[in-house]
């Protein structure tokens, strides 16, 4: 399912919690790195006027220890558009070689800058699935499953989820439909 992400987030009230069931359950370290990821609101239509947020534009910059800085402009469209409970996003997401060029471009074009998300991200492979453990500045600490497989469709990929979500059974708060952006914005008004 090529550009098309399929996902779940829930609070995490103690991540070590999480952290000891991964290794139980032989879950594969991929590491772990910092995302700074600034949100832009478009000049011809306010992402923001949506009752719901359904559409987010992205520049991430990302470190990890011992890597080079990584960066990569990304539109996200959560679908169904406008549904308090959305499925899956179309995804487009390219790298980006100078951040501070595409920056400027983004800024030349009218896109304002809407809020700022910083997070330390640790992830795991289990299975077909990304489980990634962020600490997310002003906010606290969550959990996202992303499908990682080979899925034909999004109910397959939505499945596969939740047998992830099954098969850990711990640890887990809150599910969350918003994203980080949104919750961010929620607590400055």
């Amino acid at each position: 399912m090529k550009h098309i992400e399929v996902e779940v987030k829930y609070s995490l009230p103690d991540p070590a919690v999480l952290v000891e069931r991964l290794t139980e359950l032989d879950a594969i370290p991929l590491g772990e790195h910092r995302q700074v990821d600034t949100y832009f609101n478009a000049p011809d239509r306010d992402f923001l006027a949506a009752e719901i947020v359904s559409e987010w534009l992205r520049l991430r910059t990302e470190t990890g220890h011992g890597t080079p800085v990584r960066a990569s402009v990304n539109f996200k469209r959560w679908l169904p558009l406008g549904s308090p409970e959305p499925t899956h996003c179309d995804e487009f997401e390219s790298s980006v070689s100078d951040v501070d060029a595409v920056r400027k471009l983004l800024e030349a074009l009218g896109c304002t800058e809407m809020v700022i998300v910083d997070k330390t991200r640790r992830e795991w492979r289990l299975g077909d699935v990304i489980v990634a453990v962020d600490t997310v500045a002003g906010l606290g600490s969550f959990v996202e499953l992303e499908y990682a497989g080979d899925a034909l469709t999004v109910h397959d990929a939505t499945r596969a989820l939740e047998v992830s979500v099954s098969r850990i059974d711990a640890g887990l708060g809150t599910r969350h439909r918003r994203g980080y952006p949104h919750m961010l914005l929620d607590r400055k008004r």
